[in-house]
């Protein structure tokens, strides 16, 4: 495995020992344990301030996002800009890693502030909010105990303040609950106000934004612009994403699950198919003595190396595949509770990050099929060998190689319509299958294949042979003979005979193709011709000199009108010109 893979897996290692410190009971500032994980920043481990959704679906408070590293900054002098002032991060593009799923995410030009609220992280607080802390105080005079809440306003009112609440015009229709019955429901839904206009509850949707607006923002900056109510357009958008939920991700979560399985899996039988292999190793060298018993330290040390290597690829292969499970769980989990908790706004206004993280994780996510990580192919690839030549150790001769894969002539195969017959000037083609000791094909090429093709009854005539390597564990070998006859065939690989080498080539003459026509009678193709004449000794009255149907001579059966030949798909019985006997009658192609 190379240094890369190493490191790769050294940092996912060190990310998981970091998520797992972080996943301790947290503590709110007041020194209260905080029982919604929902509601808690993962970068501070304290309740979300502001929070805001990297467009990989996870939330951190915009200070959190404001503190993060420029990965890679955009435009020619972006990283000048940020060395020279800070404050200049809110007018530069730049991409920062995200600190929980280490994913690349591009931040617009103003910043963390461009980035979508996440309302429901908000919603999370306040409940936990009201849960942990026995007495609130008011926000408006900050002296009394707050026993209600505006909804429209977010803001928690003593008794006074509700009541000078109400009293105002502006605000004498807003919906004021007791903070009492909203610890009772468990759960808080607020309206998700315009930021442009202070108490205005987002309740349109403009089609050519895409975005939730205001009823003064529909009226002022979107007044040629189409707009709908929310609750009218909500159902189409909120079907996508429950389409991509249930119809990709859902699934792609069970084959995520499947490969883990499968990985992990392969690693158990790689440790027990290693220890097998070290027993075998251990009673083969019990018989020598120091310099098996060194030869035998060697073999382990090499067993060692390969199901290092093995562990490695598998443990990398796991931690790919875990990351991308908890990618597509988290994007699967947000998204279903954004349907499920979030009100029509709070659903429209998240709509586009979740449609781009839902996207990205379904088509571009690490997704191996389970099929191709097969524990048998993993583990089986290493063998022993214990009868295999492994030169001298301290001067004496000794056998037993840990091999991944390696060649065994007596195993390999030969196969194929050029095994037995060929056919004089034609080009003929068998398949040479390599296979190791187990007999499974070699799944490489580059071994030391020999064919020899030599004519049994005229020594000096030999057929070159081509040999081409099919880089899997097989050759095609192609020959084209000149000479008919019987040809002794070698097939060697590593100097030694495969299986069934040598054996004996027949080579037919080249193929004589027919040049009349297969009918059923002289009488019937010709139309009645007299002149007309075929191959079978048929003749009939009435001056024909062909054949016809009933009449002596006639075989019966189509035939050939050139040889007489009764098989329609065969090769022409007639010899060549200058061969036929006199007594032969000519044939006429009808």
């Amino acid at each position: 495995m190379s240094v890369s893979s190493d490191n790769s897996i050294k940092a996912v290692e060190t990310k998981s020992k970091l998520k797992d410190s972080g996943s301790s009971p947290t503590s709110s500032s007041n020194g209260t344990s905080i029982n919604n994980p929902r509601a808690v920043c993962r970068a501070c481990k304290r309740l979300y301030r502001e929070p805001k959704i990297l467009p990989c679906l996870h939330t951190f408070c915009a200070d959190c996002i404001r503190q993060l590293e420029p990965f890679s900054v955009s435009g020619i002098n972006g990283k000048a800009l940020l060395s020279e002032n800070e404050h200049n991060r809110d007018h530069v593009s730049f991409t920062v890693l995200c600190p929980e799923c280490d994913s690349e995410v591009d931040l617009p030009t103003s910043g963390a502030d461009g980035l979508t609220t996440d309302h429901l992280a908000l919603d999370e607080v306040f409940m936990e909010t009201l849960l942990n802390e026995d007495c609130v105080v008011c926000d408006l005079c900050s002296e009394g105990d707050a026993g209600k809440r505006c909804e429209v306003c977010c803001v928690n009112l003593c008794e006074f303040c509700s009541q000078a609440h109400r009293r105002q015009k502006r605000t004498s229709s807003h919906s004021i609950q007791s903070l009492e019955e909203l610890k009772a429901q468990g759960r808080l839904s607020r309206p998700v106000l315009c930021s442009l206009h202070p108490g205005q509850e987002l309740r349109l949707f403009c089609e050519p934004c895409d975005a939730p607006v205001c009823l003064e923002c529909a009226a002022t900056f979107h007044r040629e612009h189409r707009c709908s109510p929310a609750r009218e357009v909500v159902h189409r958008h909120g079907d996508r994403i429950r389409e991509l939920v249930a119809g990709s991700l859902r699934p792609r979560l069970g084959h995520l699950e499947e490969s883990l399985r499968r990985v992990e899996l392969s690693q158990d039988e790689l440790a027990a198919r290693a220890e097998a292999l070290a027993g075998e190793v251990r009673a083969f060298a019990r018989g020598y003595a120091s310099a098996v018993e060194a030869h035998c330290r060697g073999l382990l040390r090499r067993l060692e190396e390969l199901r290092s290597q093995r562990r490695n690829q598998l443990h990398l292969q796991g931690a790919q595949l875990r990351q991308a499970l908890a990618d597509a769980r988290e994007a699967a989990d947000f998204a279903e509770r954004l349907l499920t908790c979030g009100s029509d706004a709070e659903i429209l206004n998240a709509k586009a990050v979740t449609l781009r993280r839902l996207t990205q994780v379904i088509e571009t996510g690490y997704d191996p099929s389970p099929a191709s990580i097969a524990p048998d192919d993993i583990t089986t690839r290493i063998c022993f060998l214990p009868f295999e030549g492994a030169g001298e150790v301290e001067g004496y001769p000794v056998v037993g190689v840990i091999h991944a894969k390696t060649v065994d002539p007596s195993k390999c195969t030969i196969q194929g319509e050029g095994v037995q017959l060929g056919r004089e000037g034609q080009r003929s083609e068998f398949t040479l299958v390599c296979r190791d000791a187990s007999g499974e094909q070699m799944g490489k090429g580059g071994d030391a294949v020999l064919v020899s093709i030599v004519h049994k009854e005229r020594k000096d005539c030999t057929v070159e042979a081509s040999i081409a390597d099919n880089n899997n564990g097989s050759y095609s070998i192609s020959y084209t003979p000149v000479v008919p006859g019987p040809y002794s065939v070698w097939v060697c690989v590593k100097a030694q005979h495969v299986k069934g080498s040598p054996f004996v080539l027949n080579v037919k003459r080249k193929f004589r193709r027919h040049r009349g026509t297969f009918h059923c009678c002289s009488f019937c193709s010709s139309g009645g011709a007299k002149e007309a004449r075929c191959a079978c000794p048929g003749t009939m009255p009435g001056g024909f000199q062909g054949c016809g149907h009933g009449h002596k001579g006639h075989p019966g059966k189509p035939h050939w009108s050139c040889c007489g030949s009764l098989v329609e798909v065969s090769e022409c019985l007639v010899r060549p010109a200058g061969t036929m006997p006199s007594s032969q009658l000519r044939t006429v192609e009808l």
